[in-house]
């Protein structure tokens, strides 16, 4: 699994084959195999715990930055600066993959989902009203950001994003 998301995230999920990802993590074909299904399955296992590690990671950013709204870009920019960002790996999915029917698509779509719902929560909490509609400006705010910085390779794009996200939070209290 960890050879397979590091693999995946770095070369992408249709550059990785089934033989490199034996011959990285060392896992024999038969153990493969009685674990997945195929590679397939392999991509949506891990990222649906990509998912659930990186949302992890966000509310833990989150709340050692004060736990409002904006101290999601604050998040971001730490994770920008990495220097083995490359993008979302949900975002760089649904690329690869380009069917919205695919399994690995709606995923994506589900992961993009719980953040924004978690965005919802973080500005109910910090009593915005219409929290709904501002979840969803923000996490077009976080998506935009997240693929600036892939172009950018730096953490720019998120202090630019939680400019923005300010103003507009500011504009409806």
């Amino acid at each position: 699994m960890a050879a397979a998301e590091d693999l995946f995230y770095a070369e992408g999920i249709q550059a990785v084959g089934v033989e490199r990802l034996l011959e990285t993590s060392g896992v024999g074909r038969a153990s493969f195999y009685r674990h997945f299904a195929g590679k397939d399955e392999l991509v949506e296992t891990v990222l649906s715990s990509r998912g659930q590690q990186w949302r992890r990671l966000l509310a833990e950013g989150v709340a050692r930055r004060g736990g409002g709204p904006l101290a999601v870009f604050d998040f971001l920019a730490d994770r920008f600066a990495r220097e083995d960002y490359r993008g979302c790996a949900f975002i760089n999915a649904m690329a690869e993959v380009g069917d919205a029917d695919a399994a690995v698509y709606t995923l994506a779509r589900q992961h993009k989902a719980a953040v924004t719902d978690y965005l919802d929560g973080l500005l109910e909490e910090a009593g915005h009203a219409g929290h709904a509609e501002l979840a969803e400006q923000l996490m077009l705010l976080v998506d935009g950001a997240l693929v600036a910085a892939l172009r950018e390779r730096g953490p720019a794009p998120a202090h630019r994003a939680k400019k923005i996200a300010s103003a507009l939070l500011a504009s409806v209290h």
